[in-house]
């Protein structure tokens, strides 16, 4: 059993070597001219302004919890779409279930206000 599991060993070898060279090469042989640009801090490509401790509507979050979470609902369905003749009529009657709980979810969500932005 543990001798399936050495081709997935050789694979985080592998990738951690190659990602400890590309950074020890491009250490020794970058650039390392003083920038005074470089040590500001980057903020989405702008400078930033204003306080850091600024507060953040709940609104955000709320916003992006139901981003995540339908879209990894829509991302399952990925799945089933490529195997949907072999599951037959049980699998699309399990997809339509799934639809319909995510459609009462949804409908909450957009009943309660949770997709308006203020």
């Amino acid at each position: 059993m543990p001798e399936g599991y050495l081709p997935i060993l050789v694979m985080v070898i592998v990738a951690g070597a190659f990602a400890a060279i590309a950074l020890v090469v491009s250490a020794l042989l970058g650039p390392k001219r003083y920038n005074q640009a470089k040590h500001e801090t980057y903020e989405s490509g702008i400078l930033p302004f204003g306080d850091a401790k600024r507060r953040i509507p709940v609104q955000f979050y709320v916003v992006a919890v139901l981003f995540i979470l339908f879209d990894v609902e829509v991302i399952l369905m990925y799945p089933w779409a490529v195997s949907a003749r072999k599951l037959g009529v049980f699998g699309l009657v399990e997809m339509a279930i799934f639809l319909a709980i995510l459609l009462v979810g949804f409908i909450y969500a957009w009943k309660n206000d949770a997709f308006k932005w203020q």
